[in-house]
């Protein structure tokens, strides 16, 4: 698998949500699918009822009540679905 090798202005810049347009997708309990995120914020207390993600194992372990404020970093996440919440969800 190829990895993309950033500097460190545009590596600070994902960090911080900035990316090129459509590269950010906020969404609440409809169902995510054939995406790519390579990370996911939770700024409330959310409920994943289902999820999917490449390079994990075991990550049907993150169904269930995620606390304000987690972030995932977990490999790339090829479908989510909340129960309730809000999710910020970054594209590779």
């Amino acid at each position: 698998m190829a990895f993309e090798f950033l500097d460190d202005n545009v590596a600070l810049m994902k960090m911080l949500g900035h990316t090129t347009s459509g590269s950010v997708e906020v969404f609440t309990t409809d169902a995510q699918t054939s995406k790519s995120f390579y990370c996911l914020h939770f700024p409330v207390a959310s409920v994943v009822a289902s999820i999917a993600a490449s390079d994990c194992d075991g990550v049907t372990a993150l169904q269930t009540t995620l606390a304000a404020g987690t972030t995932l970093f977990i490999g790339t996440v090829t479908a989510i679905t909340l129960t309730s919440g809000i999710c910020i969800g970054y594209k590779k």
